[in-house]
């Protein structure tokens, strides 16, 4: 068997089928040639365009039919049907959606007229400028020309007639009007039908004809020397009557090769990804969308995690607005833990103290400043080394106040033990004379000692108990008053716990009185209930410990004069129960309304203003937060000279609850009669690109005091006029916006930044080259894209 061994020489596109004598080869379907050369058969190379009625692509061993845009693959592979772009987000029209062959059109309701985007509609004005009067009289779009008077213009694929008001339709939009074919002529477009078909008594739609009804073919039906022969196109697969064809669901089989979600459909399959992923350019694998990358993802510190990101601010620093950070008021809270003063700075804060105190070291209390001239007060414990016979001696004294208790000797018995291993470690102490400090444990208890020879140069400095001496480590506090004597310092593990005080905040300590209450560590007084209230028990560390007349909720604290609670004024918030203040709103932000429980309801009022003459945003205040109530912001856009504006509106929300209390308009000035651009009070998620009707823009968004939402975030950029007719004609077309993967790149802030530069520098195109392109944008959004752009740069002949 040839064939089973692979000894046969039959070409790679052929099957090899063993005969009595030795083997013959005979090329697959879709292939021609004797067994050993096969050649693809290009089933498009026929006056029948391989029975496709639009668009036939030859593959190896196959073919495959496609539609124009608007259209949609019949089941038999090679008709193509109409689409109704109406059933799907009502086609984006803001109001009246009218599917047509091929296309859709938008419509208005009483009372409003379409704008020139071709989706939204703008409210009719009786009286004011031409444009805006509603018997302008033109078909499409209106233009205003400069002495007064109006133009009309046509959309893409439409010429304006001879009366310069009606508009031609031509076989440029939606195949005019065509099922099959489209030639243009004076009088409009004249459809034609593929061979196969015959004209439908409204001279658009074919009909199909199939001799003995297409032989009983669910799709392509062949005659062939043995009879009729059915296949069906890829996508499909013939079912066991040889006639029928069935679609395939690509998704049940390992999700379609998909990485996230796979969706049927007629034919082929879709591929789509979760919320934070974007569908590569194979149209398969998702990504994560590092949204760290994007310019002002973050105020202080972004983290990029799979599907979603995350804001960190600085010390110091509250996360406000999920993107923003503002500098932390710490002196609001409790003011800032200060015994006496305490000053905001930005990320941090001081404690000062009045004239004669000093800082404690723990940076909050306040202690006496005393003379260092009348300050004699004896060390504790004095450590003492003198050199005697050649050898060090030395010894650690304890003043007579001071005892140290051991469980097997007494005061004498544990200095001599202590002075032996002094002895023992004095080569070790030696070696180390460079250092300024070493520990010593007494007790159980760890000092650290540093030992300082007097400079002249240098003047004798006194420190007060409990101060921070700059010798001591961050981990201990000076002990001796004479900053030349020998220090111990004590370890500020010994120091206080919260609901205890001492006159040092170190061990002894003593709890805090009835009627006042601590909340740190370290501490030398404890703070006062305030009012004459108490405490449920001494020791108290928190100020919800001391019995008040009533109970404050969030959004509360009490007053200790009144024994009231008071709603937190605008600008603060507190979310806990039971306290004694209201917090700072951070940075700049403030609340809508008194009584605020969390810091969400702080909010950035900032926004309008003069805004770039190339390119930049228009962002609702505080965005990606939720806007404020009661705001009003107002921007201007001025162009240099011969320049256009152009916009993108990636999403918008807005509250519709309230019926169109928050809005966001763009018209040529703040008149309301002047030429309007944009108008809006919902939310909508599918993106829209538009030029501006006038020159220049005024952008105005006011909020009431109803719901609020996340807003906006809308790109512009300036083009040069030239190209006006090539951007109007992209940005007007409905393919722009009929794909899920056209509007996810209208959304893609990378992608967005390459959109406005060919959008705005056409020319620009030709800079990517055919691998950036592809691994950029979808091949659909490029086809679309060097169509328009080629056409409008080719030179005319």
């Amino acid at each position: 068997c040839p064939c089973a061994l692979g000894l046969d020489d039959c070409h790679p596109d052929a099957i090899c089928q063993n005969t009595p004598k030795l083997y013959k080869c005979m090329c697959k379907v879709g292939y021609t040639g004797e067994g050993r050369k096969c050649e693809d058969i290009d089933e498009c190379d026929n006056d029948f365009n391989g029975g496709c009625v639009h668009e036939c692509f030859n593959i190896p061993g196959n073919y495959r039919c496609t539609c124009y845009d608007g259209f949609m693959l019949a089941h038999d592979g090679h008709n193509c049907l109409d689409t109704d772009e109406c059933m799907f987000n009502n086609g984006g029209c803001q109001h009246v959606c009218v599917n047509t062959v091929g296309s859709y059109e938008c419509l208005c309701k009483e009372g409003f007229f379409l704008s020139d985007n071709q989706h939204t509609c703008i409210h009719r004005s009786e009286e004011g400028m031409s444009c805006m009067n509603k018997d302008h009289g033109c078909a499409h779009i209106c233009r205003e020309t400069p002495k007064g008077g109006v133009a009309c213009e046509c959309r893409p694929g439409f010429e304006l007639s001879k009366n310069q008001r009606s508009c031609i339709l031509t076989c440029n939009h939606g195949n005019g009007g065509c099922q099959h074919t489209c030639d243009d002529a004076d009088h409009g477009p004249v459809c034609g039908c593929h061979p196969k078909y015959v004209m439908h008594t409204d001279g658009k739609t074919c009909l199909e004809t199939c001799a003995v009804n297409n032989g009983g073919c669910d799709r392509t039906c062949k005659d062939t020397s043995t009879g009729v022969h059915c296949s069906c196109p890829v996508g499909f697969t013939l079912q066991f009557d040889g006639k029928t064809c069935k679609d395939i669901d690509e998704c049940q089989s390992n999700n379609g090769g998909c990485d996230h979600f796979c969706k049927n459909t007629v034919g082929s399959f879709d591929c789509s990804c979760r919320k934070g992923f974007k569908l590569l350019t194979d149209e398969k694998s998702c990504q994560d969308i590092d949204e760290c990358s994007f310019e002002r993802a973050c105020d202080h510190t972004c983290i990029n995690h799979p599907g979603s990101f995350e804001c960190t601010c600085n010390k110091g620093y509250a996360l406000y607005g999920f993107t923003h950070c503002g500098d932390i008021n710490e002196c609001s809270i409790k003011n800032g833990g200060c015994q006496q003063l305490c000053v905001n700075t930005l990320g941090d804060y001081e404690c000062l103290c009045h004239s004669s105190y000093k800082l404690h070291w723990n940076k909050k209390d306040c202690v006496e400043t005393k003379d260092p001239l009348s300050d004699n007060v004896s060390p504790k414990v004095l450590l003492h080394c003198i050199k005697s016979g050649g050898s060090d001696r030395c010894f650690l004294s304890c003043s007579p106040d001071v005892q140290v208790f051991s469980d097997t000797c007494d005061v004498r018995c544990a200095r001599k033990k202590t002075e032996k291993r002094f002895r023992k470690t004095i080569r070790t102490l030696r070696k180390t004379v460079s250092r300024d400090q070493f520990r010593v444990r007494l007790s159980g208890t760890e000092h650290e000692v540093a030992r300082k020879a007097p400079r002249p140069s240098e003047p004798q400095q006194s420190c007060a108990v409990g101060q921070l001496h700059p010798r001591c480590g961050q981990n201990f506090s000076a002990q001796l008053n004479n900053c030349n004597s020998v220090l111990l310092c004590s370890s500020l593990l010994d120091q206080c716990s919260p609901g205890e005080y001492s006159p040092d905040g170190f061990k002894p300590c003593v709890p805090c009185p009835l009627g006042t209450f601590q909340p740190e560590a370290g501490r030398v007084s404890c703070f006062p209930c305030g009012g004459g209230l108490t405490t449920r028990h001494s020791g108290a560390s928190l100020f919800q410990d001391c019995e008040t007349k009533v109970q404050c909720s969030p959004g509360h604290f009490y007053n200790t004069t009144t024994h009231r609670c008071i709603r937190c004024a605008i600008g603060t918030y507190q979310p806990e129960f039971g306290q004694n203040y209201c917090i700072s709103c951070p940075g700049n932000t403030t609340t809508d309304f008194d009584g605020s429980t969390n810091i969400t309801q702080c909010k950035n009022r900032q926004c309008g203003g003069e805004l770039g003459d190339y390119t930049g945003y228009i962002e609702s205040p505080n965005y990606p937060g939720d806007y404020p109530a009661n705001t009003e912001c107002t921007w201007n856009i001025n162009p240099p000279p011969k320049r256009r504006i152009l916009i993108v509106v990636p999403e918008i929300f807005l509250p519709i609850e309230d019926e169109c209390g928050d809005y966001l308009v763009m018209r040529k000035s703040s008149s309301s009669n002047s030429v309007t651009t944009y108008e809006t009070c919902q939310t909508y998620e599918r993106p829209i690109a538009f030029t501006s009707r006038s020159k220049k823009l005024w952008i105005q968004f006011k909020s009431n005091e109803g719901n609020s939402a996340k807003g906006f975030q809308v790109p512009y950029v300036t083009y040069d006029e030239d190209y006006q007719e090539l951007i109007e004609d992209i940005v007007r077309d409905g393919r722009l916006y009929a794909s899920e993967n056209h509007q996810e790149i209208l959304k893609d802030k990378k992608l967005i930044k390459a959109l406005f530069d060919v959008l705005a520098h056409p020319q620009n195109y030709f800079k990517y080259t055919a691998q950036e392109s592809r691994e950029m944008f979808p091949r659909s959004f490029i086809r679309l894209l060097r169509s328009k752009v080629s056409r409008f740069l080719r030179p005319y002949k």
